[in-house]
């Protein structure tokens, strides 16, 4: 029986794509689910039982809906620097296109499935790739399967009728007849057939689901890169640059405030031995992490960033206080915790003075 590998994110675009391919007779479907530091691993999907309002479903558990026999998942951690280095420093923060920084990503992942291909003794790929989405043409989407070096063996259901017939369609093993030729601005036709093929067709743009497309991530990304020889770009770091609130001092303080409820409890789980945690007594006051390169400072300056630290999540609270605002803070490895009384930053010249910049 011909078996085909489907890159499946848990997208909507993905889904269709093995909804397609499965209803092509003999083809036994392996989803192939690929984790990166860039990627996030679930849909936040509305529910009224939920104190959130939403509830989070894993692409695990979306595929089991899609396609319950069978399914793996592998790890590009070991790769997560290659695929930094897709998004190089520069003036801008992105040296690349956003075009070009979404190809060289996907190259990387049609290897990996290429690979695994090989492996299973499957006999060709499918991706939920569609002809315009993020900039990339037909022309584009052709070139991406020769330099993985996959030509002919990419398949892509949603478009292929704009593409040229790969391997599997010219032997056969795939009717072209039943395919589609939708491109990236034929958005409400491809919510049609998903609703034909019984799929809910709630959004999940692509924002929510590649953190290279969040504007502030490029930018911040390039940043860790310049200190990549100080051993900065850590799976930590690139979890740190996500939160909205993340400022640096030169020469090596980082500082992320945590404002709501969620971003507090996703900041918990960052912070290293060697970090500072920082927190205002204030009623759903925010928190901060503070990190830097400790050993090389003085008292006098670890008591100057501590207060900075302390005044610039004070200057997040909702509901200013009149008078000195209270914090406590301690290091990660230290269980005496210290109490300082601060004002907030206010004027934009206060941040100038102190150097301090929100990435």
């Amino acid at each position: 029986m011909t078996k085909a590998i489907v890159l499946f994110s848990g997208s909507l675009a993905s889904i269709l794509a093995t909804k397609l391919i499965l209803q092509q007779p003999n083809i036994e479907v392996c989803l192939l689910h690929l984790r990166s530091p860039f990627f996030r691993e679930y849909e936040a999907v509305p529910s009224p039982l939920s104190e959130t309002g939403f509830i989070h479903r894993t692409v695990k558990e979306i595929a089991h809906e899609v396609c319950p026999t069978s399914f793996r998942s592998q790890n590009v951690k070991k790769d997560f620097r290659e695929l930094a280095r897709l998004v190089q420093p520069s003036r801008n923060g992105l040296k690349s296109p956003l075009k070009q920084t979404c190809m060289n990503c996907r190259q990387l992942l049609i290897k990996k499935a290429l690979r695994y291909m090989k492996r299973i003794g499957a006999d060709f790929i499918v991706t939920g790739e569609v002809v315009g989405e993020r900039g990339l043409g037909a022309a584009d989407l052709e070139k991406l399967s020769e330099l993985a070096g996959a030509q002919g063996l990419v398949l892509r259901p949603l478009s292929a009728k704009l593409l040229r017939e790969t391997i599997p369609e010219q032997q056969g093993l795939v009717d072209r007849s039943r395919l589609k030729g939708f491109r990236a601005s034929d958005r409400e036709k491809i919510r049609e057939l998903a609703r034909q093929l019984g799929v809910d067709v709630l959004d999940f743009p692509a924002e929510r689901r590649c953190k290279l497309t969040v504007p502030y991530f490029g930018p911040r990304l390039a940043d860790l890169l310049k200190e990549e020889e100080k051993s900065k770009l850590t799976l930590n770091a690139l979890e740190l640059i996500e939160f909205p609130l993340y400022y640096k001092c030169p020469p090596d303080v980082t500082i992320v405030v945590g404002c709501t409820d969620e971003e507090k409890r996703r900041l918990q789980n960052f912070f290293l031995p060697e970090d500072l945690r920082l927190y205002l007594l204030e009623p759903r006051g925010p928190m901060a992490l503070v990190r830097a390169n400790w050993k090389t400072k003085s008292p006098e300056a670890i008591q100057r960033i501590i207060q900075l630290a302390a005044r610039l999540a004070a200057s997040h609270l909702n509901d200013q206080p009149f008078g000195p605002i209270q914090a406590h803070w301690r290091f990660e490895n230290s269980p005496e915790t210290f109490r300082i009384s601060v004002k907030p930053l206010h004027a934009p010249y206060e941040f100038e003075e102190h150097q301090l910049k929100l990435v």
